[in-house]
């Protein structure tokens, strides 16, 4: 599905909220249609930017705790976190030049 490393609802803390560099995580599930379109976007974008922000993934259905706690409503949600706390949130599948847009003051 996609080259991102996964995140666990136990290791979000230390990987994400505690990166002393900006992390995009990728709210997915294996059933989502529009969370397959993006993945290899997030893929390409990560070999391109990977040296300025960490990209990460997290299933929803294996992980129900901190996606509930950022009110993850729906998926594909990609949330952007800095310093501990969500600095951007882009929901749905979008395509490689409006990610890049979104994302362009951290990449």
């Amino acid at each position: 599905m996609s080259n991102l490393a996964a995140v666990t609802d136990a290791e979000f803390e230390a990987t994400v909220l505690k990166s002393d560099k900006p992390v995009l995580v990728d709210f997915w599930a294996e059933w989502c249609g529009p969370c397959r379109q993006v993945a290899p976007i997030l893929d390409e974008l990560s070999s391109e930017h990977g040296d300025k922000i960490t990209f990460v993934k997290m299933n929803i259905d294996e992980n129900p705790v901190t996606p509930s706690s950022y009110r993850v409503a729906s998926i594909p949600t990609i949330n952007v976190y800095s310093g501990g706390e969500v600095v951007k949130t882009i929901i749905g599948a979008k395509p490689k030049g409006a990610l890049l847009k979104e994302l362009a003051d951290f990449i």
